[in-house]
């Protein structure tokens, strides 16, 4: 229950009503370049602190680290799967004034020779928000399941690749692989990976454009990884997602893309998954006029107080105005007296 005195009333007695619609203010971080009008951002890309001066509402929307793309079977056409892309969610949350710690989830690494490769870590806003990272692609050992589903394993068989461990978080699986060949692709939060094609991997789920959050031009984040294969590799989804290898290890993702790396294939050894890009949080602060009006009137000890100064001043102008022209006519009667004075005067000297 809020003490109305702090929240801008004259009396002080209790009421669970609070003005929902201010912003708070925030520092950590990197500014935003280019916000969409009205609004202030701040962009974390590696662990930080949220640093809340003034509480109220923020805009929220971070993603899990992306998965790593399963390692390919040495001395078989056998291709891994691409991983999955990290996990995202996107709230308006209310932040109290004090530290949050943000945690950037990390990315999973790629797969060895028959190995899966590593679910990516979750991301956190303090204990108040939090995503999953993607799931791996997968090769013959266990996989690692997440927000999203890994590629699977180009065998017969493995036709479910890494599971999702929620559909709380609106996730899609990965692509099927093909018997005794390619991988399939990586899923992402808005797409389900594409499937494997003989010895085609997969291509990787497409991403999420971020820019209608940050502002500037279209920025797409957590793109499934491409599956591997013997002639053709898997492109990565929205080219932010790591590609698939072709007698070669799978592209690694780039950092903070939130994207699946690619899956691998070789029949030396050496076809490894690659691994994913870490996750990235962002987030909103609203600067419009009417989120400063609001917070004046909340944080001014009385709103009351504030609305009589308006008034106030209001009547002051008008007074003003009132006065102006009283005081305009008395200095023209004056002026019209004086010229008539003088006028007789010279009449009365010239008789």
């Amino acid at each position: 229950m809020a003490d109305r005195r702090q929240l801008g009333y004259v009396s002080a007695y209790t009421s669970t009503t609070v003005y929902a619609e201010v912003y708070g203010v925030a520092t950590g971080g990197t500014a935003f370049p280019t916000p969409p009008t009205g609004y202030s951002g701040l962009s974390f890309t590696a662990d930080g602190t949220l640093t809340v001066t003034s509480a109220g509402l923020f805009d929220i929307l971070m993603f899990g680290g992306g998965a790593g793309g399963g390692g390919g079977q040495s001395a078989t056409n056998r291709s891994g799967g691409g991983g999955g892309g990290g996990g995202i969610i996107q709230a308006t949350v209310y932040l109290a004034a004090t530290t949050y710690a943000i945690t950037v989830g990390a990315s999973g690494a790629g797969g060895g020779d028959t190995a899966s490769g590593s679910g990516g870590s979750p991301s956190y806003v303090g204990s108040v928000l939090n995503i999953l990272g993607g799931g791996s692609g997968q090769s013959t050992s266990a996989n690692t399941r997440g927000a999203t589903g890994g590629g699977d394993f180009g065998l017969t068989g493995y036709t479910s690749g890494a599971p999702l461990l929620s559909t709380t978080f609106g996730g899609y699986d990965g692509g099927t692989g093909a018997n005794e060949a390619a991988g399939g692709g990586g899923g992402s939060s808005t797409a389900t990976g594409g499937n494997a094609s003989g010895n085609t991997g997969g291509a990787g789920a497409a991403g999420y454009d971020v820019s209608a959050f940050i502002g500037g031009s279209a920025l797409r984040k957590g793109a499934g990884g491409g599956g591997g294969g013997p002639t053709t590799g898997g492109a990565g989804g929205s080219s932010v997602g790591g590609a698939g290898g072709v007698s070669a290890a799978g592209s690694a993702a780039a950092a903070n893309t939130a994207s699946g790396g690619g899956g691998g294939h070789s029949t030396a050894g050496i076809g490894y998954g690659g691994a994913g890009g870490s996750g990235i949080v962002y987030v909103r602060l609203k600067v419009s006029a009417n989120n400063i009006l609001h917070r004046l009137t909340r944080t001014t000890p009385s709103r009351k107080c504030v609305l009589s100064c308006v008034s106030f001043w209001k009547q002051t102008l008008n007074d003003t105005q009132v006065l102006g022209t009283k005081l305009l006519s008395v200095l023209l009667a004056r002026l019209m007296l004086v010229l008539v004075t003088h006028g007789m005067a010279q009449i009365l000297l010239r008789q």
